[in-house]
């Protein structure tokens, strides 16, 4: 009897230090949470699309709280999130809602195909395999819906052989920017009234060789420009939003009315 009351002691002993042991270590080794780091937290949605630069929302909330990251960077957020943040961390946050845009309108009506593309229905295997794929413009969207397979909102579709994107589904996480092989798609303001459908590198007669509404680089839109928003850059027309006042002189200038 004496040695099972000795053993239980014994136990009991041990779980006690062991006890005693884990509660100091527990101490000594916890890491101290930060109250703004999981209040931020807590209020992003959750997607973790690196839209804000972070790899996903729990490294941006670090950031935010560390004053590394701006409070407005979460596009699928917007200003409700924002706003939130900046209860958070006591400051006032504006938000400027921007959109991706497609710099693209060769569908299959104006830019032909110069052959019959039969291959894996993705714009990266198309390049890896035909290098421009299939359509006479080498610069053209191909149309196959790698963007809209990462579109986590259903902002993109594919109609008449090049994608389109809802700007009121789009929250500008910009996955589709990054897949796309061309790089034809940006980030731009959504109030932006006035943008260049187009990516052709080319001079005017080989644009139009291939696409019936390409630039061809004229620069009458940036002769025009009374605010200097835009320039022509490797032959195609570009748009400073910065700059631009969203006039409309550089719309009804072009000849081929490629600013929409």
């Amino acid at each position: 009897m004496g040695g099972i009351l000795i053993a239980g002691l014994i136990v009991g002993g041990t779980g006690l230090i062991i006890g005693v042991l884990l509660g100091v270590a527990g101490k000594f080794f916890s890491v101290e949470i930060d109250e703004k780091e999981a209040k931020v937290r807590e209020v992003l949605p959750g997607n973790n699309c690196g839209g804000c630069g972070f790899a996903g929302c729990d490294d941006y909330a670090k950031a935010v709280a560390s004053g590394k990251a701006e409070p407005n960077a979460c596009p699928v957020g917007g200003a409700k999130v924002a706003e939130e943040i900046g209860k958070i961390l006591g400051i006032e946050v504006s938000v400027t809602k921007n959109v991706a845009y497609i710099k693209c309108s060769g569908d299959c009506n104006v830019a032909p195909d110069k052959y019959e593309y039969h291959g894996s229905k993705s714009c990266i295997d198309a390049a890896n395999v035909t290098g421009a794929g299939p359509k006479k413009c080498a610069y053209g969207c191909m149309g196959l819906g790698s963007c809209a397979n990462v579109c986590e909102f259903g902002a993109i579709s594919i109609v008449d052989g090049i994608a389109k994107i809802d700007p009121d589904k789009c929250v500008a996480c910009g996955k589709c920017t990054k897949v796309c092989p061309k790089k034809l798609i940006e980030i731009i303001p959504y109030d932006a009234k006035y943008r260049v459908s187009c990516s052709n590198k080319d001079k005017g007669k080989e644009v139009k060789a291939v696409c019936s509404v390409g630039c061809i680089g004229c620069g009458l839109c940036a002769k025009n420009c009374k605010f200097d928003a835009i320039v022509i850059e490797d032959n195609v027309a570009k748009i400073d939003y910065s700059k631009c006042k969203n006039c409309g002189l550089c719309a009804s200038k072009c000849p081929v009315k490629i600013i929409k």
